[in-house]
This record gives C-alpha cells, sequence and structure tokens, in this order.
C-alpha cells in the first residue's frame, strides 16, 4: 500500500529586530546618503540627501501600506552609527564588507538561531535538510549546529541552496523522498522517524547602498530575514495539524533564464528581477495547474470549488496578478497577502509561513480543505504541492 505523505510540525521563529516598514525606508534612505557620501559621489549629483533617497524608495519601493514592518536578525539595522556596524561599514566600505565577511556573519548568526528553532528537548531527527539562498559556506551552520548538540551520528545533514523563493516545495519533495525510505525501511514508528527541513534567510545581509537602481530599490524594501523548521513524515500526521501530500511538482518555463537571477558577486549576492515576470509566469501556470491536478488523480472540477492558495507572496504585484490571473476571491489568498504585510518576502521561508498560518486556523481551514500552493523563482521555475488539511 503507498505510504501517505503529511508536512507538520511548523515552527517559526521571528529575528531578533522587528522594523516597521517606515523606519526601514528611513534607514535605506540614510544609508544610500552616507554610501553616496563616503564613496565621493555628491559632485556628480545635485540632491544625495537622506530626503532625496526617502522619495525614490517611496516611488520604486514596498509601502507601508502593503508591508508592515520586516525582521532583521543583523543589529546594523537598528542604528546608524556605520563605524559600529558589522557589516555596513560605510566609511571603510561604502557599498559593506565583502561576501566573506558577510557569510561569516551568517554562520554565526544562523548557528545562534537554531536553539531556537530546535529547543534542548527537541530531536533533530535522523534526516535534516537545510534550505537557503543567503548563506554559502561549508560546513554549513546546520552541520556545525549537529556536531554541536552531539546528534553528528544520527542526523544526516543535506543541503538545498541557491534556489530562491521556491525553494520550499523542491525542499520538501527532498524530505518526502528521505521519509518513504524511513517507511521502507520500517523506521516510522520511532523518535528519528520524519525529516526535518529548515530555512534560514537572512537577505538583510545582501544589501548594497551604493546601488541605487530601481530595480535594487524593490528588492531592498521588500525582503527580510525568516527562520522556519517542519517535518515531513510517511503514515504518521504531527500533531496540531498536518498537510497530506497530494501532489509536488515543478517546472521550468522556456526561454525565461533572463527573468531572473541570484549571483553571488564581490560585496554579496545581487538579484535582478524582469519586469515581463508576471506576464511569463501567465502564460504557463494554467497549464501547470491542470498537470498538478492530474498528478493527484483529481479534476480541476473536483478540486476548485472549495480550494485555497497558498501563494509565495514575492511582492504585492505578484500576488495581485496571480490573483487576478486565477480569480482567486480575496478570502481564498488571505493568508498569503498576511504574511506579505506581517513579515515581506522572506524569500525561501515565506511559503512556509503561510502554510503556518493555514494550520494555525482551524476555523477558516478545516479538516479536509485542499490547499493550493504556489511560488516561483529563478528559471524562471514553477514550483507547486496540492495539500489537504488533516486535524
Amino acid at each position: 500500500m503507498r505510504p501517505v505523505l503529511y508536512l507538520s510540525s511548523l515552527k517559526t521563529v521571528r529575528p531578533s529586530f522587528e522594523k516597521p516598514q517606515e523606519d526601514a525606508i528611513r534607514w535605506l534612505a540614510e544609508a544610500h546618503s552616507a554610501g553616496e557620501a563616503f564613496a565621493g559621489f555628491p559632485a556628480g549629483r545635485s540632491d544625495s540627501s537622506p530626503e532625496y533617497f526617502q522619495k525614490l524608495i517611496s516611488r520604486f519601493g514596498c509601502s507601508p501600506e502593503r508591508i508592515a514592518s520586516r525582521g532583521h536578525e543583523l543589529a546594523d539595522f537598528t542604528h546608524t552609527r556605520w563605524d559600529e556596524m558589522r557589516i555596513f561599514r560605510l566609511r571603510e566600505h561604502p557599498g559593506g564588507l565583502p561576501m566573506e565577511a558577510r557569510q561569516r556573519v551568517f554562520d554565526e548568526l544562523v548557528r545562534a538561531k537554531c536553539e531556537n528553532l530546535f529547543l534542548p528537548e527537541e530531536s533533530t531527527g535522523s534526516d535534516l535538510i537545510h534550505v537557503s539562498c543567503t548563506g554559502y559556506l561549508s560546513p554549513s551552520p546546520l552541520q556545525r549546529f549537529v556536531v554541536e548538540r552531539g546528534a553528528a551520528a544520527k542526523t544526516r545533514v543535506l543541503h538545498a541552496y541557491h534556489m530562491g523563493c521556491y525553494a520550499a516545495l523542491p525542499a520538501s519533495r527532498m524530505a518526502a523522498a528521505l521519509a518513504l525510505q524511513q517507511s521502507l525501511e520500517g523506521r516510522v514508528q520511532n523518535s528519528a522517524s520524519g525529516v526535518d527541513v529548515v530555512h534560514t534567510e537572512l537577505c538583510s545581509l545582501h544589501f548594497n547602498p551604493v546601488d541605487h537602481s530601481p530595480e535594487q530599490l524593490v528588492v531592498q524594501s521588500l525582503f527580510a530575514d525568516g527562520f522556519v523548521r517542519y517535518r515531513l513524515t510517511a503514515n504518521e500526521p504531527g500533531e496540531g495539524g498536518s498537510l497530506r501530500v497530494l501532489a509536488m511538482n515543478e517546472v521550468q518555463i522556456p526561454s525565461s533564464a533572463h527573468a531572473m537571477t541570484w549571483l553571488p558577486v564581490g560585496w554579496g549576492m545581487a538579484m535582478t528581477l524582469s519586469r515581463d515576470v508576471p506576464s511569463l509566469i501567465s502564460d504557463s501556470l494554467k497549464d501547470y495547474i491542470d498537470g498538478l491536478f492530474e498528478i493527484a488523480g483529481l479534476s480541476a472540477a473536483e478540486v476548485l470549488p472549495g480550494l485555497v492558495y497558498a501563494v509565495h507572496p514575492g511582492g504585492p504585484k505578484i500576488i495581485d496578478h496571480i490573483q487576478n490571473l486565477l480569480e482567486i476571491p480575496d478570502e481564498k489568498i488571505q493568508a498569503s497577502k498576511n504574511i506579505l504585510r506581517k513579515y515581506g518576502n522572506m524569500s525561501s521561508a515565506t511559503l512556509p509561513h503561510v502554510w503556518h498560518e493555514i494550520l494555525a486556523d482551524d476555523i477558516k481551514y478545516p479538516n479536509g480543505t485542499r490547499v493550493l500552493s504556489l511560488a516561483f523563482g529563478p528559471g524562471l521555475t514553477i514550483a507547486g504541492s496540492l495539500f489537504e488539511v488533516v486535524r
């Protein structure tokens, strides 16, 4: 008999510092102004004041009406004493410290955050997948954490890196395969059963104060830090509600590789984002969804009437576009909008926060509710899962 897979035990941990979007925009404006001043650019610009950059960010960036606050793990974002900062010592490095310094900080901050993601009484299980596109070093912080916990002999660490915002879905497929292996080996009834997936995204590390392009102002006012973990199990729904896996799949849209990139450069990770991303997604999305229903052995007529949507809120325009394209009522996509407004875009950690929001509300999302989860990222890649809420 085919094992049934469940996604459960979601745990979110907030970054150490929360900043209202109004304050975040003011901080960004101060940083852009200081970066330009320390780089010696003011002679070429009529206005390099914080007020000028605040107007520029307000024009191109994400407004407080759509994102209320964002979290940051790095204390640099709590003040503007540039000489006292860890990464944004702009007098020395107007664009921020180079990649190596940022990765060392990533390692330190994530290892400390693991103490919140896994309390002392919580086991790491026999398999753990670390997901991130903002940290890229080996041994990884999760490998170091497992050793420090004394769990190296029983916990195998795998990595799902650099996929960007859609990574929760392929990481879940990897975890599902490992959970099925556990099931076949008869290891589903012990404390080590199940596969943990841990997301650690420090998007704030990858900010460059001397890049004032409209594209980067969008990115800088949209992304935030986020941490979450969850578990995939076979034949064993978790406590507190689970998402039963009905189907999973990813596809790449042909001739779209130019539309979104996430590249390591000298100062950090640099994102490019084309304006034609929504139209490229539109051309392929409906066929993709039909294919996902087919994998689940269900027809659209069976699924659509009660379906709710867990869409990665890549940004206000993306989520509005998907809602209009698929004609989704507001109440059917509200969890995604709530997460975007409360926390911003936390890259790969965002979609699991949406899943957590759905499982936390047993009134709005009762037992048996079917959930279509979608995310998009470099490739361009469309990734998705069809779930059923189990309570």
